[in-house]
């Protein structure tokens, strides 16, 4: 049986190795993986099933800020995800709770308090600061709205938000092009978009910053 495991992803080199050595030392028993973008971390979920936790930021490559939430979340429904950020407005820790996050990190949080935060998740819990901020209906829409996306629609919809034609996507996901066009007739059908750029404003209201 494999080491139980927890994997951090964010691509920020120094502050991945600090998170790193604070969980080696506070988790012995788990194996440390880390991830740096996008791709980077579906890999690692791919290759390694016994991740029990993705500790998660939100502003790495290849993501649309809470992108990457929403397709962990989409792909690995049981697994639980810890978002970790240095935008810790109640807004942006309000809006990863509604899109599924199992707790939420600042990254100029203490030592002690990530420990205590991931514990808490790993016993089945959540870890959020108390916050002051409304539920958003419009996030709790969009959320709905792309959870019935299945995770190649959902990968193919992050590339028609950079700006990729049908034959780069056809290229970029090994796929062919009439495959690449089912994908956003379904996609643009499901989000109840009427065009790519309808689609792609929906992705780019993912950011964090995001806070109207």
């Amino acid at each position: 049986m494999p080491q139980p495991a927890l994997l951090v992803a964010d691509d920020h080199p120094l502050l991945r190795a600090a998170v790193v050595q604070v969980i080696r030392s506070r988790f012995p028993s788990f194996e440390v993986l880390e991830a740096s973008s996008a791709s980077t971390l579906s890999a690692a979920l791919a290759e390694h099933p016994q991740i029990e936790l993705v500790l998660l930021d939100l502003t790495m490559p290849g993501t649309h800020g809470f992108s990457a939430l929403l397709h962990v979340r989409g792909e690995h429904p049981q697994l639980p995800v810890v978002v970790i950020s240095s935008n810790d407005h109640p807004r942006v820790i309000r809006r990863a709770q509604q899109f599924g996050a199992s707790g939420f990190i600042s990254k100029s949080a203490p030592a002690d308090a990530l420990t205590q935060a991931l514990s808490a998740v790993l016993d089945g819990d959540t870890a959020f600061p108390s916050i002051h901020a409304e539920r958003s209906e419009a996030d709790a829409e969009l959320a709905m709205r792309l959870a019935q996306l299945t995770p190649h629609q959902f990968k193919t919809l992050l590339y028609v938000a950079d700006g990729l034609l049908n034959k780069q996507i056809a290229q970029e996901m090994g796929v062919t092009e009439h495959t690449v066009k089912v994908h956003v007739t379904a996609i643009l059908k499901k989000l109840e978009c009427h065009s790519r750029t309808q689609a792609a404003v929906l992705v780019k209201s993912l950011e964090p910053e995001s806070l109207g």
